[in-house]
């Protein structure tokens, strides 16, 4: 690591900590050519998850604008906000999960695992966020779904 104060690049570790968090380490450095001490912070780098839209484009994900249509979805019905920030935390967690090991979703899997939650929680909800999710044109795409969670 380069000295803040001479600028060489000969320094020594004297002493290592992890911090509280647990998420980074500081380390207190002793410079050999000038003997400055000085800190530094190493951290993991993180990339963001990314959300993989209908086109191939990629965004980082943002919760919010899952909760978003959930809240539309739930307009008017009998389910708490506190529920409806529990089922969008789940949602959160599932889709972290499922993209973990590329971190990154399609949006269809985060729309499937929407309907998914919401099909458990209130029907009309479920019709509503499908009708959108899915592109529904006519009257006939609504019946059918219907009859296919009326079925199950």
């Amino acid at each position: 690591m380069r000295c803040p104060y001479c600028g060489s690049f000969d320094d020594k570790v004297t002493e290592s900590r992890q911090m509280a968090n647990g998420e980074s380490i500081r380390r207190r450095r002793q410079c050999i050519s000038c003997g400055h001490r000085f800190t530094s912070y190493e951290k993991i780098e993180e990339k963001p998850f990314m959300v993989v839209k209908r086109d191939g484009r990629r965004q980082p994900f943002d919760i919010k604008k899952v909760a978003k249509g959930i809240e539309r979805a739930l307009e008017k019905r009998p389910v708490s906000t506190d529920f409806i920030d529990l089922i969008v935390n789940e949602i959160e967690d599932e889709a972290y999960t499922a993209g973990k090991l590329k971190r990154e979703i399609s949006t269809e899997e985060i729309g499937e695992l929407v309907l998914k939650k919401l099909n458990s929680v209130d029907k009309v909800a479920y019709i509503r966020f499908a009708s959108v999710y899915r592109h529904f044109t006519n009257l006939e795409e609504f019946i059918t779904e219907v009859k296919k969670i009326s079925e199950s």
